[in-house]
């Protein structure tokens, strides 16, 4: 579910940092520009893992920082496909069922991934699983938001959320876009998988 990922930038420091340790500051600096953010074709970057080598560093004309070209590892959240993970409910509408692990949300479970036969009841906006008992009768078994989910990974989306920038028009900053950039996708239709209190074991 984590992994590092060894990556290569130009850091750029303030005038502010000049005079500080150097590796502390780039750590620092490191960490503000991408914990907690996306990065394309990576993951989502959760920190700094460490430092592997720290290059020259130099001044631009009217620039009063320092560019330091550093190679490094930070800790990513990409799961592997095929993994099995737990969760959490988020929210149910006809789209599907949202699960979050507390620091990443955009995980969809789409409705043909969902154990069969099922059904999405349009008063209580859950998706339920009409579960076939040995008397042939249907015990519906409900997915509310925050019931604890285990589901498999089963594809991942990467999205570009650079602005749209028109080049013929002029004093345009570029128009942000409503794009998720990354979303995983899962599934819960096989045995053992889904609610956590359809499998539990009575006491």
């Amino acid at each position: 579910m984590f992994v590092l990922s060894e990556c290569k930038s130009l850091i750029r420091l303030p005038a502010l940092h000049l005079g500080r340790n150097l590796p502390e500051a780039l750590s620092e600096e490191i960490n503000r520009k991408l914990s907690n953010r996306v990065v394309h074709n990576v993951g989502l970057a959760v920190c700094l893992f460490d430092i592997l080598e720290i290059g020259e560093s130099f001044l631009f004309p009217g620039d009063g920082a320092s560019h330091t070209r550093v190679n490094f590892r930070i800790l990513v959240f990409r799961p592997f496909m095929e993994e099995v993970i737990n969760g959490k409910i988020k929210s149910c509408s006809k789209d599907g069922v949202q699960v979050s692990l507390g620091f990443f949300e955009d995980i969809w479970i789409p409705p043909e991934a969902l154990q069969h036969p099922y059904r999405f009841d349009e008063a209580d906006q859950v998706w339920v699983w009409e579960y076939p008992t040995e008397d042939g009768e249907k015990h519906d078994l409900f997915m509310d938001p925050g019931e604890e989910i285990r589901f498999r990974v089963t594809a991942e989306t990467f999205s570009d959320t650079s602005p749209n920038v028109d080049p013929n028009a002029e004093g345009q900053s570029g128009e942000s876009n409503d794009k998720i950039p990354y979303t995983i996708s899962a599934s819960v239709n096989e045995p053992g998988l889904g609610l956590h209190s359809w499998w539990n074991s009575p006491s």
